[in-house]
């Protein structure tokens, strides 16, 4: 395996930090390609205090050639970058047919580099590890961050900028067609304005109503489905529209006839992504605790290029808390819900059950309902037992009267 690292010189946004290219080739075909700057920010502990030290991805920084590659059948993609006696940073990825991402980040530091860790009380290579790390694109399409984001990785920090990175390369240079981050679209500045006959105003979208609920299914290797799904979907995006000149709310609806399913489970987690043609990828995370032995919908990842958007949107969150349900039981909701994902995307689900986790006969188990249905059913028993009671007010305010009238003409 041939593997080339090329350097070269930029302004960052973190000031003057040098923006390092890395390859990872096997034979004359390059795998993965990464184009960033990184600083890390390291605390270490002297006789006297804990100090912290800051040490930017130097111009000598190279490939290991021994620990890079670009995987096989049962071995994930590797990039590891190594600098200056002993550090090294390392980026594994994964991917599910439809997205690839950074699965871990593992940096490593040489604590008896005195240069850098000056007065450390011990010595030795310190390796962290941090498996979230929220680095993912569509296949085919290039990762690309210029905003300096950072990353906690054990007891230290790694930030990036300037970062373009594509693995799973499908040819020997970055595709042109991007994966923006979130970070870079927020900080977008809107195009400028130009004067311009005013265009007549397009007419209001219709709303697309109430979504098609698709059945959907994942299966382990073997065949066996191990996550069932029904549901009906609907996602809510705002995008800047290049046709209209501005950012737009759209609502779309996913249809489950041109919608294919495909995910992976584990122990402790599973995977539901729902693949729209090429346009629309959409990737459920559900996680269980095996303690409690309850499990929920951990993280939602959306993935679109529609016609008349300036980029590929992405929006992700793996930090949520739906769904909730116990091992052995599927989640039910028949009511309309509003999952917020990020600001600028939320879904809507209707008709919804899903078992992501425990499925034994290709069926549903018996389901734990939302709060939202158990509320609508509570709700005709409240006018129910209201209007029992008004019937059963009126039937003895009459039988009141009756009796008095009654007694009226009694003989004396």
């Amino acid at each position: 395996m041939k593997v080339v690292a090329s350097i070269v010189a930029c302004f960052a946004v973190l000031g003057y930090i040098q923006a390092v290219t890395l390859e990872v080739n096997k034979g004359n075909s390059t795998c993965i390609k990464a184009e960033l700057s990184a600083l890390f920010s390291i605390s270490y502990n002297t006789s006297s205090a804990t100090k912290t030290v800051q040490v930017s991805l130097p111009n000598t920084t190279r490939v290991d050639e021994g620990s890079s590659s670009c995987g096989t059948n049962s071995s994930s993609p590797w990039l590891v970058a190594v600098f200056g006696p002993g550090h090294a940073l390392g980026l594994s990825f994964a991917t599910n047919g439809s997205l690839y991402s950074v699965a871990n980040m593992t940096l490593q530091y040489n604590l008896s580099d005195t240069s850098l860790f000056p007065e450390a009380n011990s010595s030795g290579v310190v390796t962290v590890v941090s498996s979230s790390v929220d680095i993912w694109a569509m296949v085919n399409t290039t990762y690309r961050c210029f905003t300096t984001t950072s990353f906690p990785v054990g007891g230290a920090t790694v930030t990036f900028s300037d970062m373009r990175l594509e693995a799973y390369m499908p040819e020997n240079d970055l595709s042109p067609t991007e994966s923006v981050c979130v970070a870079d679209k927020s900080t977008t500045a809107a195009p400028p304005t130009t004067t311009r006959t005013t265009p007549t105003a397009a007419p209001s979208p219709t709303p697309p109503g109430t979504p098609e609920p698709g059945n959907y299914s994942v299966k382990t290797s073997n065949g066996t489905i191990c996550l069932l799904a029904q549901m009906g979907l609907q996602l809510n995006v705002s995008y800047f529209s290049q046709p209209q000149n501005k950012t737009v709310q759209d609502v779309v609806n996913l249809n489950p006839n041109v919608t294919s399913s495909s995910g992976s489970c584990e122990a402790s987690s599973a995977t539901l992504v729902l693949s729209q043609g090429g346009t629309t990828t959409l990737n459920f995370t559900f996680t269980l605790n095996s303690t409690s032995n309850k499990y929920h919908l951990s993280g939602i990842t959306l993935l679109a290029k529609w016609d008349d958007m300036t980029a590929p949107f992405s929006a992700s969150n793996t930090s949520l808390n739906y769904m909730r349900s116990t091992l052995g039981r599927s989640y039910m909701c028949n009511a309309e819900q509003t999952l917020d994902v990020v600001p600028a995307f939320s879904l809507n689900t209707f008709r919804l059950q899903v078992q992501p986790f425990g499925v034994t006969t290709n069926n549903f188990a018996t389901a734990e309902e939302c709060q939202l249905d158990q509320d609508q059913m509570l709700i005709p028993i409240i006018v129910g037992a209201a209007l029992a009671g008004l019937v059963l007010i009126v039937l003895i305010a009459y039988l009141i009267g009756r009796k008095r009238s009654h007694a009226g003409y009694q003989t004396i």
